[in-house]
């Protein structure tokens, strides 16, 4: 068994250089994450894990502090090198040398627990993995099991050729439509507007939406390296829908999304999704996550379900991932487990 070892990093170009060589990852793991998470006031560790000299393993942890507990969050990690990412007794090693670090880091800061959601595939040897190590599954999901992918490597008419027929229609057909204009910002402003959007649509449709304070944060964190946009979509001079999309490690990430409802019908967001696309292509990236995915078969009543059959229309295919996992520390951990039980139920997840 080689040794491993841990260690702190703190230079940005041997962590993101790292993910780059990495399949398995997303913006959660990124060094610019980490800054948004230090603008919301959160504390952070990013950790490396090294075999002989090598670094094979990063984790950034974060320190969550909410009425519910406090707990360490490793959001869509470890992110592991490609050749060690099937190998189990790696991913042992590293688990359990991550797991030493996190329980002495949570004794310090009075957290109950930890709480891991991997971007590792669904597969029976990954969830052996957790549940030998004594693992509980989490009972809300804090960050996204699963999610919907796009290769953007093809050429342009193959993607719209691979496509819904119906999706590709109303694409063409927005663009037809001299009413229908899509504007690309990395303004603060358009932040702030989209934010007034995204207020209103969750009043409409009952959601908890993200706060401005947040959406800013999130923004200022990535736009200094040039790698968040707004995407603004106006019908006769008016904004009725916006998104945030996020370009890292060679991966687009439609992540906030608002459309007025009266303008549904108003093919704007499949022409805002679709010059996204073409950015995402003009950047060189690879993929396009739709971020997020349920399965509208399994669960036609989700509030994802409709979503997701959106994104669907697009091509691509699905990627599922392994439970969010928690290892419990205190007795305070089962505060929490109950409380985001009963808040799970009610949201009717």
């Amino acid at each position: 068994m080689n040794q491993m070892e841990i260690n702190e990093i703190t230079q940005k170009n041997i962590w993101e250089d790292f993910l780059l060589q990495c399949k398995e990852k997303t913006f959660l793991d990124s060094w610019n994450w980490g800054e948004f998470q230090k603008l919301m006031n959160n504390k952070i560790w990013r950790f490396g894990i090294y075999e002989k000299n090598e670094l094979i393993s990063v984790s950034l942890v974060v320190k969550n502090t909410a009425r519910r507990g406090t707990f360490l969050l490793v959001p869509h990690g470890p992110v592991i090198e490609n050749s060690k990412l099937q190998n189990t007794n790696d991913k042992n090693q590293i688990l359990n040398l991550l797991l030493d670090r996190l329980t002495e880091i949570a004794k310090q800061e009075n957290a109950s627990f930890v709480r891991m959601a991997p971007i590792w595939e669904r597969i029976k040897e990954n969830k052996d993995i957790f549940d030998k190590l004594k693992f509980i599954k989490s009972p809300i999901l804090i960050h996204l099991d699963a999610t919907w992918e796009l290769d953007i490597r093809p050429k342009e008419e193959d993607l719209l050729k691979n496509m819904r027929k119906t999706t590709r229609y109303l694409i063409k057909q927005a663009q037809k439509n001299t009413d229908i204009e899509i504007l690309k910002s990395n303004s603060l402003e358009d932040v702030e507007k989209f934010s007034e959007l995204h207020n209103k649509v969750s009043v409409r449709q009952k959601f908890i939406p993200f706060s401005l304070n947040f959406l800013k944060n999130e923004f200022l964190a990535f736009k200094d390296d040039n790698e968040v946009l707004m995407f603004v979509a106006k019908y006769k001079g008016e904004i009725v829908g916006s998104a945030m999309i996020i370009f890292n490690s060679n991966k687009a990430y439609y992540h906030h999304s608002a459309l007025m409802g009266e303008y549904s019908k108003i093919p704007v967001i499949y022409l805002l999704i679709w010059e996204a696309i073409r950015e995402a292509r003009n950047r060189n990236c690879a993929a396009f996550d739709f971020y997020g995915f349920v399965d509208p078969e399994k669960q036609p009543k989700h509030p994802w379900a409709g979503p997701t059959l959106f994104k669907m229309g697009f091509g691509g295919y699905k990627k599922e991932f392994i439970n969010n996992n928690d290892w419990p520390i205190t007795g305070k951990y089962w505060i929490t487990y109950i409380f985001e039980r009963l808040r799970k139920i009610k949201r009717g997840l």
